[in-house]
C-alpha cells in the first residue's frame, strides 16, 4: 500500500488551510488519501480539477496534479485531462453549489456522454464560502442571509436526476463514516465510466441544521440492494427521511474516451502524439 504521506503537501504556507474548524471538507480529505493510499496510486497518476468554492480548494491540500479552474467548470476540464491522457485517475471536485447550480449543466451532459472520471460532490446544503446563502439543496424553511423568511423552492434531489438520464454510477454517503465513505470513493475510482458521488458534509459555520449529529439521526446504510436494478435505486433515491446511503445505480455502458473518433484507429494517448501542424494550417486556409 502507498503510504498516506507522500499525499500530504510539502510546499511553503501548505499548513495554512483556508477551512474552518470542524469543516467536513477536512474529513473528506483524509478519506481520498486513504482511498489513493489503499489503491496504491501515485500522486503523478492523480489529478484533482475543481471549481470555486471552499469544497474546490482540495487540490490546494493533497500532493496530486490539481488544476483549480472557473465556478461551475470542472467536470469539462476533467472530462478533456482524461481524454488527452487516459491513464490519468481524474477526480472533479466541488460544492453543491458548483457543481448543482453554476456546474449543473455540465453534470447533466457529462452524464450522456459518460468520461471515465470520478465526480465527487461535498454536498453541505448550504454556500460555504460566500456566508451561507441557500444553494440548490437546501432544504425548504431554511433561513439564509438572501433568504431570510424562509427558502420556499424545492431542493434538488441529485441522486434521483443521475438515475434518471442513466447514469454510470451513483452513490451517496457521509464524512461521518470514514471507512464506509473510504470503500464508496474506492469503487468509484475503480469504476469504469462517469462515477458521481454525493457526499453529506456539515458546514459548521452557516448550516446549523445539517449538523453531524442530524446526518447520522437522518440517513441509514441500503442494505440488500441490487445497484443494478434502476427502478428499485430510483425508488431509494425519492426517500426522504432517513436519506439513504451507499451505491445506488450502476449501469456499465461504453465510455466517452472508447468512443472518440482519435482513438477509433489510433490508442496511443493525445499528449503523446506530434501535432500535425502543416494539416491545421491548410485546415484554417481552407476556411478563409
Amino acid at each position: 500500500m502507498i503510504s498516506k504521506e507522500i499525499f500530504e503537501p510539502n510546499r511553503p504556507g501548505s499548513k495554512d488551510v483556508a477551512w474552518c474548524p470542524g469543516c467536513g471538507n477536512f474529513g473528506i480529505r483524509n478519506i481520498l488519501i486513504e482511498a489513493f493510499s489503499e489503491l496504491n496510486l501515485k500522486p503523478t497518476e492523480v489529478v484533482i480539477i475543481s471549481g470555486i468554492g471552499q469544497a474546490a480548494k482540495m487540490p490546494h491540500y493533497i500532493n496530486v496534479n490539481g488544476y483549480h479552474t472557473l465556478h461551475g467548470r470542472a467536470i469539462p476540464i476533467a472530462t478533456a485531462v482524461k481524454a488527452a491522457n487516459p491513464s490519468l485517475t481524474v477526480i472533479a471536485e466541488g460544492g453543491d453549489g458548483d457543481m448543482y447550480a453554476e456546474g449543473g449543466n455540465h453534470l447533466l451532459h457529462a452524464i450522456r456522454r459518460n468520461p471515465d472520471i470520478t465526480v465527487l460532490i461535498h454536498n453541505n446544503q448550504i454556500y460555504g464560502l460566500t456566508k451561507g446563502q441557500a444553494s440548490p439543496t437546501t432544504p425548504i424553511g431554511m433561513k439564509t442571509p438572501t433568504q431570510p423568511w424562509g427558502v420556499f423552492e424545492e431542493p434538488l434531489n441529485p441522486i434521483a436526476l443521475a438515475i434518471a438520464l442513466g447514469a454510470s454510477f451513483v452513490a451517496r454517503t457521509f464524512v461521518g463514516y470514514f471507512k464506509e465513505s473510504v470503500e464508496i470513493i474506492k469503487q468509484a475510482i475503480k469504476h469504469k465510466g462517469l462515477a458521481i458521488v454525493d457526499i453529506f458534509q456539515p458546514c459548521v459555520s452557516f448550516n446549523k441544521l445539517n449538523t453531524y449529529s442530524w446526518y447520522k439521526e437522518h440517513t441509514y446504510w441500503m442494505k440488500d440492494h441490487d445497484p443494478y436494478d434502476r427502478i428499485e435505486a430510483f425508488k431509494r433515491a425519492i426517500e426522504t427521511d432517513p436519506l439513504p446511503l451507499g451505491i445506488f445505480y450502476i449501469n456499465e455502458k461504453p465510455t466517452f474516451e472508447e468512443q472518440v473518433p482519435a482513438y477509433r484507429r489510433n490508442k496511443r494517448p493525445l499528449w503523446m502524439r506530434d501535432p500535425k501542424i502543416e494539416l491545421v494550417k491548410k485546415f484554417f486556409e481552407s476556411k478563409r
